[in-house]
C-alpha cells in the first residue's frame, strides 16, 4: 500500500471516529464468509458500521486526534481488528452478547470507547450493555419528573369527594 493511500485511510477513519464518536474494537478473525456475512446483516439492521481496519492505521488516526481517553484503546490493538461505529452506545454490545449467548467466540469484544470513556477488555461487556441511550435517558427523566405530579394529582381526585361532602355538610349546618 502506498503512502498517499494509507494517509487517505487514516483521514477517513479520523472523520469517521469525530463523526461517530462511540464505537467498538472488536475480532472477527476466523468467521468463515456466510457467518461475516450474517454479522454485517445484523449490524446494519442495528445502525451499526462494521469494518476492518489496519492496527497502526487505527492507530495512527486516534493519535491524530489528541483525545487521552481515547488513546487507552492502545493497548488492545494487536491481532485482527474490526471497528463498530454507532450512535446508539448499547447496540454493538448487545449484538455481541447475543453471539456469545448462543455460544459463538467471534466477535470478540476487545475495548469500546462510549460516550467519551473508554472500556478496555472483554469483562466490560456487560457494563457496555447496560448503558442507555439519550432516548432512553430522557424517558426515564419524564417518568420521574411526571410521578409527583401524578401522585398530587391522585390524591386530588380522590380526595376531592371527600372534600366536597364535608363543605357540603358543613354548609348545610350553618
Amino acid at each position: 500500500m502506498r503512502k498517499e493511500e494509507k494517509a487517505q485511510i487514516i483521514e477517513s477513519i479520523s472523520a469517521q471516529l469525530q463523526e461517530t464518536p462511540n464505537f467498538y474494537i472488536t475480532d472477527i478473525a476466523g468467521l468463515n464468509a456466510e457467518q461475516t456475512s450474517k454479522l454485517r446483516r445484523e449490524c446494519f439492521e442495528k445502525g451499526i458500521q462494521l469494518i476492518v481496519v489496519k492496527n497502526t492505521l487505527l492507530h495512527k488516526a486516534i493519535e491524530g486526534l489528541n483525545n487521552e481517553e481515547m488513546q487507552l484503546i492502545f493497548s488492545v490493538l494487536e491481532g485482527p481488528t474490526a471497528i463498530m461505529y454507532t450512535e446508539t452506545p448499547n447496540a454493538p454490545a448487545k449484538l455481541i452478547k447475543k453471539y456469545a449467548e448462543a455460544g459463538a467466540e467471534k466477535p470478540a469484544l476487545k475495548g469500546a470507547y462510549v460516550q467519551e470513556c473508554a472500556f478496555i477488555g472483554a469483562d466490560k461487556l456487560d457494563e457496555l450493555c447496560n448503558i442507555k441511550s439519550r432516548e432512553e435517558l430522557i424517558g426515564d427523566v419524564v417518568a420521574l419528573l411526571q410521578s409527583p405530579a401524578r401522585n398530587v394529582i391522585s390524591a386530588l381526585q380522590s380526595a376531592g369527594g371527600k372534600i366536597a361532602g364535608i363543605v357540603k355538610t358543613l354548609s348545610e349546618r350553618e
